[in-house]
């Protein structure tokens, strides 16, 4: 999607967006000692209105930004009503020493909700 355009997220929406960043909040507290994962919040996302080039019809998507303003993740609904978001984590897997973990990542469409980490090998 391109073409962003500043919008407000549609309140049909924010249900949704809820649910799919308490999952990511959620997956990412598994990765790091008692709440020492980032915060993960909905408020902190700032939504843009994209048109979607396949078909010309709005969607949303959201970016995060850490305290120097570097973009660390990203929400988006399509047309179609599917989404997809991720969150950056960079640390180390807790418990497998040859992984790191790079980033959460949600995905599915209207009720469908999954949810993974990306890994990657440790050097």
């Amino acid at each position: 999607m391109n073409n962003a355009v500043p919008f407000a997220l549609p309140v049909e929406l924010e249900a949704q967006a809820a649910r799919i960043v308490r999952a990511l909040q959620q997956g990412a507290a598994k990765y790091f000692a008692a709440n020492a994962a980032p915060k993960i919040e909905l408020q902190a996302v700032c939504f843009s209105r994209v048109i979607d080039p396949g078909n010309q019809l709005p969607g949303y998507e959201g970016v995060w930004r850490n305290a120097r303003r570097e973009r660390c993740g990203s929400i988006t609904f399509n047309s179609d009503g599917s989404f997809y978001a991720e969150y950056d984590l960079f640390c180390p897997h807790p418990h497998d020493p040859r992984w790191f973990v790079e980033m959460i990542t949600a995905w599915g469409r209207d009720e469908a909700l999954r949810c993974e980490v990306k890994m990657i090998p440790s050097v």
